[in-house]
């Protein structure tokens, strides 16, 4: 097959030749199969302490070890992207993914199930990086809030109906049929690409350097290891087994960091937050991160606990507000696309943090539907700033910092999710058990719930918090224009 490398056009989606829709569905069936993996396991975890005789916290690294491994992988995705084809890179990740998949399909014991887990998650995270890449190559600025809208319904929706699917599966057909229903759409993706996925990017192989490599590998794998430990440990962040990865990690990556700024090819290059609305869009991104946390996290246990509905139920109301989410990305992106981020993020902010506010005023009498209403607000103030932000901040990094940019978002994925449920769920633990002790009747059930009540509270209070920076940022925010493109109306501007 013959690479393509270059072309008259400076995207290949102006190029009336160029069959944008195969290289799109290639990329897409993949990264949906290899999200929706991430949550299609969570609903089998009590089911595979019972067929390996494992504890929870045993079992439990079926999550934790893939955020890790994930959190180790990302940052090398940039240098990867200089060296290899995306054709090479797409398939390698999907090879490495589906090898995986079988691994755990066929696995005798936990610990082989665990090593497939493991191969699953390298794929996976090299995967998105690739896919955004790809898209940032291929598409104007001018048309990229669509498309990347497109891609962030592949990713909210393939982890909404992961829960749902998986709970149907592993009752009618056994858990094993969560990884051998995943395989021949991994298999078809692989096909599919070999078929007619070209190549977009330049190769430049520039040199690796070893030591960042182990400065990454330790830095990230450390904190996402520190803070997934929190819920384990009694004594929560004060445990040494906790806070003494989270100094290790975090001291690796200001070494990690020092030195990129020191190589002349650095293998994850920091400048990117040199560009104004990059940076705001990483702090946008980590913000609706934390909010969305306390609610992914916090309301099951709060709808389980004092509102006493099954684990069912508590999914079934969450869940027209994940699927709204994926289902309106497509939309915001294309208003983005017509209207810039300040009328998307503006509003949305104001509602974000209206709704955190709303579900800080939870008690025992709250009826379900309000939790439908406020979780569906949630998400759709979600998908009206995510995407946007993190297109809007792509657009302005020239083309060179593209892979670069792109491996520094998606490492902040699993390292947010792993602070976002520890520091939500010690928040949540720490205020029960403050309210317990000054009880006179700590066993009493009305008083447990109670505690919880308090604790939710204080979690969605400090949520809203948080959530004004989000409304902060979304009255700084501007559209931002590609700097090369800047530079040259500069140049213009300078020669007139």
């Amino acid at each position: 097959m013959t690479e393509q490398n270059s072309t008259k056009y400076e995207y290949l989606a102006e190029d009336p030749n160029f069959k944008v829709m195969p290289i799109m569905l290639s990329l897409i069936i993949g990264a949906f199969f290899a999200i929706l993996n991430e949550t299609l396991l969570n609903i089998a975890l009590t089911t595979l302490m019972g067929e390996f005789n494992v504890t929870l916290p045993t079992v439990q690294w079926m999550a934790t070890g893939f955020m890790l491994v994930m959190g180790v992988v990302i940052p090398a995705s940039a240098v990867l992207l200089q060296w290899f084809t995306t054709r090479q890179l797409f398939l390698g990740t999907m090879i490495i993914f589906t090898i995986g998949t079988i691994i755990c399909a066929a696995a005798p014991t936990f610990s082989i199930l665990l090593v497939g887990r493991f191969i699953q998650a390298a794929g996976t995270g090299l995967l998105m990086p690739v896919i955004f890449n790809v898209f940032l190559l291929i598409f104007p600025p001018h048309k990229r809030g669509k498309i990347m809208g497109i891609v962030g319904l592949v990713i909210m929706f393939a982890p909404a109906i992961g829960p749902t699917l998986s709970g149907i599966i592993v009752e009618y057909l056994g858990w094993r049929f969560l990884f051998i229903c995943v395989i021949p759409f991994a298999l078809f993706s692989i096909a599919f690409a070999y078929k007619y996925l070209i190549n977009v990017s330049e190769i430049t192989k520039p040199k690796v350097d070893v030591l960042s490599l182990v400065y990454s590998t330790i830095g990230f794998g450390s904190l996402v290891y520190g803070f997934s430990s929190v819920g384990e440990e009694e004594a929560g962040f004060l445990s040494p087994d906790v806070y003494s990865f989270i100094i290790i990690g975090a001291a690796a990556i200001i070494l990690f960091s020092v030195r990129q700024f020191k190589l002349d090819d650095p293998v994850l290059d920091l400048r990117v937050f040199k560009y104004p609305m990059y940076t705001h869009g990483v702090l946008m991104f980590l913000v609706i991160m934390m909010t969305m946390f306390s609610s992914e996290i916090i309301l099951p246990v709060f709808m389980q606990g004092p509102l006493a509905l099954s684990a069912a139920t508590a999914g079934l109301l969450l869940l027209p507000g994940s699927i709204l989410n994926g289902v309106m990305s497509p939309v915001m992106g294309h208003l983005f696309d017509k209207f810039g981020p300040r009328v998307l993020m503006i509003p949305a902010s104001l509602v974000l943090s209206g709704t955190m506010f709303m579900m800080s005023r939870l008690d025992a009498d709250t009826q379900p539907w309000m939790i439908i209403v406020g979780y569906i607000l949630l998400m759709l103030a979600a998908s009206a700033i995510i995407m946007p932000a993190e297109t809007n901040g792509l657009n302005q990094l020239p083309k060179r910092l593209y892979p670069h940019g792109t491996s520094v978002m998606t490492t902040l994925q699993p390292v947010a999710g792993a602070m976002g449920v520890s520091v939500f769920i010690s928040i949540l633990n720490a205020r029960q058990q403050h309210y317990l002790n000054q009880s006179a009747t700590p066993e009493n059930p009305g008083t447990i719930n109670e505690a919880m009540i308090a604790g939710v509270e204080l979690v969605y209070f400090i949520a809203f918090a948080i959530s004004v920076i989000a409304v902060i940022l979304g009255f700084l925010v501007y559209r931002a224009m590609p700097k090369d493109q800047e530079e040259e109306a500069q140049m213009e501007t300078e020669d007139i």
